[in-house]
């Protein structure tokens, strides 16, 4: 049967966590596959063809996407209670909003395969198999985190997750080198790299695709475009906000980063692509954050509460796939308030486990800066007094 989901996911114009989620034994156990229709406004192309826009998804992908939404929101607006309670200190980027990103494009990928971001990558980190105390704890700058509580908010890593940058577009030539690598290696994997539209005009993005089309490389370059750069739109930074053509030479396709069914689709159609031999692509995502810039933006200076709200009812990705289901059948709603209940505690318990966690030894400030065995004689502190001596 075709079902059809343009009604949910369309705005109107203006696992791996501390302890298991139980989606199968909160839902009925079978699943059933299902095509979904995507709407044709889903995609728009540069120099190439639109993928299918029949989606073949099982019951359990979809009970899998919803939880791991849920619990990315969940984390992110525990982080801000955090922030608030002043156990996160320094820069910390919320995602709240774009959870489809990160969830829609890890469904179609495999641990082969790599990706890189900037700042806001809390969700990134957890949906490629971070632990959730992991993060939380390097979010505190505890011992137990990620960075060992080294790195904070915008230096977070995981397994084939190569972080979190905090240098604006900086992360782009890395990701074409990871790209490069693939490619001299011969491993048939694809390097997801993504900047966000603020960084979309840096020289250095544009060098990277100039590489990446040289040399063909497997690189997907992802324009994670919510619209403002900071406090800035999109309209007032670029004289052209249509990311996807920005390659010129790259082909392009622009999705619809609300509706995780087709950030899904479309990561399928261009991991395919560049792993196929035939280069690189750019792909802009258009999403929304309901938070702002940082947690020292109230993100109201610049858009309007109405435009925020209007947003978040009319085009919230974990709304539009929770009714989804509901209309497929592949979920009641009590089961999934069951499963939002679920998420909500195991992001809890974990940053509370985090927040039990030490804050690291003064010692070990001098460790992980150069490889074992190839550190200098010394090393200066902030003042001469504080040398640390390797040797």
């Amino acid at each position: 049967m075709l079902y059809t989901v343009s009604k949910y996911f369309i705005p109107r114009p203006i696992a791996f966590s501390t302890r298991a989620l139980s989606v199968s034994a909160t839902c009925r156990n079978t699943d059933k596959t299902y095509t979904v229709s995507l709407p044709e406004s889903s995609f728009k192309m540069y120099k190439a063809d639109a993928p299918d826009l029949n989606v073949q998804v099982t019951q359990q992908q979809l009970l899998h996407m919803f939880t791991k939404m849920t619990t990315v929101r969940r984390m992110e607006m525990t982080a801000d209670n955090l922030y608030k309670a002043r156990k996160i200190r320094g820069f910390c980027h919320l995602s709240t909003g774009q959870e489809a990103v990160p969830v829609g494009m890890e469904e179609a990928i495999t641990h082969k395969d790599q990706i890189i971001t900037a700042y806001r990558c809390h969700g990134f980190t957890y949906i490629r198999g971070a632990p959730l105390k992991g993060i939380f704890a390097e979010l505190m700058g505890r011992r137990d985190g990620l960075s060992k509580g080294k790195g904070g908010s915008m230096h977070i890593f995981g397994p084939s997750f190569f972080g979190g940058h905090g240098i604006v577009g900086a992360q782009v030539p890395l990701g074409a080198g990871l790209a490069f690598a693939n490619k001299y290696l011969d491993n048939k994997a694809a390097t997801f790299t993504l900047y966000g539209d603020g960084a979309a005009n840096q020289g250095q993005v544009f060098e990277a695709f100039n590489m990446a089309k040289l040399w063909d490389l497997p690189c997907v370059f992802v324009c994670e475009n919510n619209k403002y750069g900071m406090g800035t739109s999109d309209k007032r930074s670029s004289a052209s906000i249509d990311y996807y053509t920005r390659g010129d030479y790259i082909p392009g396709i622009r999705v619809n980063g609300m509706d995780v069914l087709a950030v899904y689709r479309a990561s399928q159609w261009a991991k395919e692509w560049v792993t196929s031999g035939k280069g690189p692509l750019v792909m802009e995502v258009k999403t929304y954050r309901y938070s702002g810039h940082s947690m020292s933006d109230p993100g109201t200076t610049y858009r309007s509460r109405e435009e925020i709200q209007h947003m978040r009812s009319s085009a919230d990705a974990i709304t539009g796939l929770k009714h989804l289901m509901i209309d497929l059948g592949a979920a009641t709603e009590e089961e999934l308030k069951a499963i939002d209940k679920e998420c909500h505690k195991v992001v809890d318990d974990a940053a509370k486990e985090a927040d039990a966690s030490p804050e690291p030894d003064i010692s070990s400030f001098w460790t992980d800066v150069y490889i074992e065995g190839s550190e200098p004689d010394y090393l200066r502190g902030r003042i001469p007094s504080e040398t640390h001596h390797y040797r």
